[in-house]
């Protein structure tokens, strides 16, 4: 049977391409183990955690120094009470045991209604009759909620530090999507801690797992290549590591999109850079489970309060060791680059994230201004900027409020960042007839970069929220580096002001700048 890119569920060798999951964790992984730890193994959704934890056990079975075992604890998830759910659990591992093909005997005389006690006096019991120690791996173990979570965790640490009287689990790992800080928010949203007794200062160390350098990644495809002769070409690596970051299942879902969707399984076809842009742009479209997930992350709060100043490049507004910047990024959501600046995980991510949180206005456009497309903007071989952006602007002096008072729930709390929103929206709906959208988001930037490209032509503007009269001076300093980078000789500013009570008279203007033969138009909305 040929192999195939994986993007559903755990990748197995004899079915899938992959890379060695232990090619950069393995030896921590071994020490952890041998000298009895307790520890987290937390990354991004469908980053190869499971591919990992289910290798990882058969090596250690196989090499029968320890008895390994694997459970997810997806099944509990959403049981907050623990009555309910430490049984629950327990009856999943008990059948974990049978699945991974240890012996028999978890929970052989287990007391479920003593919840409390049950899980531990298990693990106790069971680890009594084995002859080897053992290994335990908790997947999934952040779905886990409230007094469920708080008595698993507890059980785990009293038979913890009673290893030295009793028999109980060698060394354990607790693995999702989150680190073990998160943990606490799920316990109790009112209180930091859970006091002396918390269950967290078990755990040695937290791990994760890093994205496909641009090596590995070509690794990867080169085993595709080596089994049917159909190439990857270099410039298609490179734009694929530069979209998705090495992100595991980007990279594994643009490899199928291109060989089974756009070359139909014919291997002579070779990958090309321009198959890689109609494969990311059919992802995007798509909008698969892997996005869904990870969108719904943007509802909440804590998420909200990184992504919204990402959005408008407000460096201030976010706390860099606060828990919900670090919980944005484990989520997969966000990276650190350079000298601290931080963007979105991936340019695949960053254009999901705005065309998720402005859909509704896109689709609103359709019938709100159904003639605004392409082609209307169109003059002697070039989009209209000017044209384009007078016509919207000219709509958000009318339907600024009503849009954002309206929408305000399908912004999910994005307030600040909506009149960003509505704009990428008008634009997205109109490049749709041929265009595209370079969009550049970071913390610190103070504005948000978008370039529209069309054919070969370039057209750069940034967004602006109005702080003070320095605001357009800093904002032309911005754009024309912009232009530079892009090589554009033109550029255009859109200033938002939202300052209260503030006539419209004098939100909006249009005024043109010229700087040794180059032209930036400013639009104040």
């Amino acid at each position: 049977m040929c192999k195939e890119f994986n993007i559903t569920g755990p990748c197995h060798p004899s079915k899938h391409y992959m890379l060695d999951p232990f090619r950069n964790i393995g030896k921590e992984l071994a020490n952890l183990i041998n000298r009895e730890n307790y520890f987290v193994l937390h990354a991004a959704r469908q980053s190869g955690k499971t591919t990992l934890l289910l290798e990882l056990v058969d090596k250690i079975n196989a090499e029968g120094k320890y008895y390994a075992l694997y459970c997810s604890l997806e099944s509990a998830q959403g049981t907050k009470e623990p009555s309910d759910g430490i049984p629950a659990i327990v009856k999943t591992i008990k059948s974990s045991v049978t699945i991974c093909g240890l012996p028999p005997g978890f929970a052989k005389n287990a007391d479920y209604e003593d919840y409390t006690n049950v899980l531990k006096n298990s693990f106790i019991e069971y680890c009594r009759t084995l002859n080897k120690p053992l290994v335990v791996f908790f997947d999934e173990a952040d779905c886990l909620n409230e007094g469920a979570l708080i008595t698993f965790l507890r059980q785990l640490r009293e038979g913890f530090v009673s290893r030295a009287r009793v028999p109980f689990i060698h060394s354990l790992a607790l693995v999702g999507m989150r680190n073990i800080r998160d943990y606490k928010v799920k316990i109790r949203p009112d209180k930091e801690t859970l006091g002396s007794s918390s269950p967290f200062n078990i755990v040695k160390e937290a791990l994760t797992l890093r994205n496909f350098t641009k090596q590995e990644i070509a690794k990867l495809y080169s085993q595709h290549t080596k089994l049917t002769k159909q190439v990857f070409k270099k410039d298609a690596i490179e734009y694929i590591f530069e979209q998705t970051q090495g992100q595991p299942w980007l990279v594994n879902a643009v490899a199928c999109e291109c060989v089974e969707k756009i070359c139909k399984l014919k291997y002579s076809i070779s990958i090309t850079k321009d198959m890689a842009q109609q494969a990311i742009h059919n992802i995007i479209l798509a909008r698969g489970t892997h996005f869904d997930s990870l969108m719904e992350r943007l509802k909440e709060a804590r998420v909200r309060k990184i992504i919204e100043p990402l959005i408008l490049g407000n460096n201030l507004a976010v706390n860099r060791i606060s828990d919900d910047y670090l919980y944005t990024r484990d989520l997969g959501l966000i990276r650190e680059v350079g000298k601290g600046a931080v963007e979105p995980a991936n340019k695949i991510y960053a254009e999901v994230m705005v065309r998720y949180l402005s859909y509704t206005f896109q689709e609103n456009f359709k019938t709100e201004m159904p003639n605004a497309n392409l082609p209307k903007y169109i003059k002697a071989g070039k989009i209209d900027i000017n044209a384009l952006l007078k016509e919207f602007q000219s709509f958000w002096c009318e339907n600024s409020e009503i849009w954002v008072k309206k929408y305000k729930k399908n912004l999910y709390q994005y307030d600040e960042a909506a009149p960003h929103l509505v704009i990428q929206a008008f634009l997205q709906r109109v490049i749709n007839g041929g265009g595209d959208i370079i969009r550049e988001m970071a913390l610190g930037k103070n504005r948000c970069d978008i370039c529209v490209k069309w054919k070969e032509q370039k057209y750069p503007i940034e967004l602006k929220l109005y702080e003070n009269n320095k605001t357009a001076e800093n904002s032309l300093k911005q754009i024309w580096k912009y232009m530079e980078r892009v090589r554009s000789k033109e550029g255009w500013i859109v200033i938002f002001d939202r300052t209260p009570k503030k006539s419209w008279d004098k939100k909006l203007y249009v005024k043109e700048i010229k700087k040794a033969g180059k032209k930036v138009t400013v639009f104040g909305c």
